[in-house]
Formats: structure tokens, C-alpha cells, sequence
């Protein structure tokens, strides 16, 4: 898996599963995510404010093209996300773990979604960086 494809800074991100509530990982993501400096947009139909941000109700809605959805939402729900991805021609889905399920990563996989599951975005991002500051030094 090609970790740098999917947290490339030019990257626009989407959290579907972005919460209000600062100790649930949809937020925490999201915190993670934004201080970090990439374009973070909370994604969440239940939800109007995430750490001071507006919410979308849905991926459409996002006013700029998503490079990356990073899902934090139950199974069931990533394999409806799976679906508007295609549709609005997203082509990268990050699953966190426990937002995955085998008919989601299939979905992925036939339809030419790049797919990343079983792993946290969080965790891959700062050992990325951490490999790069030490190329740096």
C-alpha cells in the first residue's frame, strides 16, 4: 500500500464520521488531520459544527473535489460511502479500522478505488513524516 499516495498534502480530505464530541476518533481524525495542514472537511448528516467547521451533510456537498475519503462510520455505512465515491469519481478510500467490511474493500477493488483498510490514518501519517524528518537531517 502506497501510504504517500493517500497523505500527500495537496490531497483534499474528507471525514466521513467527523463528531462533535472531542473523544470519539471521527474527531480526533479530524483534529489530527487539520493540525497537520491538510484541507480537512468533516463529513457527518448528524452533525452541523466540527471544531468550529461546518459539517457536510454528504460528500457531495463538499464545494471542492475530494482527493481521499478516510471513513470512521460503522460497515454498513462505509459500503454506502463506497458507492458515492464512484459516483463523484473519488478514487482513493482510506477504511479506519472497524469501518471496513469485505464487501466495501470488493466494491473498492472492482471498481478502481484505491483502498486502504487495517490501518490508521493518524498512525501512517506520523511515521511518514517521522521517515521524513530523518531523510532531512
Amino acid at each position: 500500500m502506497n501510504f504517500k499516495l493517500f497523505l500527500d498534502k495537496k490531497n483534499v480530505i474528507a471525514v466521513v464520521g467527523a463528531s462533535d464530541n472531542r473523544e470519539k476518533y471521527g474527531n480526533i481524525i479530524y483534529r489530527d488531520l487539520r493540525s497537520s495542514n491538510y484541507k480537512v472537511f468533516p463529513v457527518n448528516p448528524k452533525v452541523e459544527i466540527v471544531e468550529g467547521d461546518k459539517c457536510y451533510y454528504t460528500l457531495s456537498e463538499i464545494p471542492i473535489k475530494v482527493s481521499v475519503v478516510n471513513t470512521v462510520v460503522p460497515p454498513f455505512v462505509t459500503e454506502q460511502i463506497v458507492k458515492e465515491c464512484k459516483e463523484l469519481g473519488i478514487d482513493k478510500v482510506w477504511m479506519q479500522p472497524g469501518s471496513e467490511s469485505e464487501k466495501a474493500i470488493a466494491f473498492c477493488k472492482e471498481n478502481g478505488i484505491d483502498v486502504i483498510y487495517e490501518n490508521c490514518i493518524m498512525t501512517q501519517r506520523r511515521l511518514l513524516e517521522a521517515e521524513q524528518e530523518t531523510k532531512t537531517c
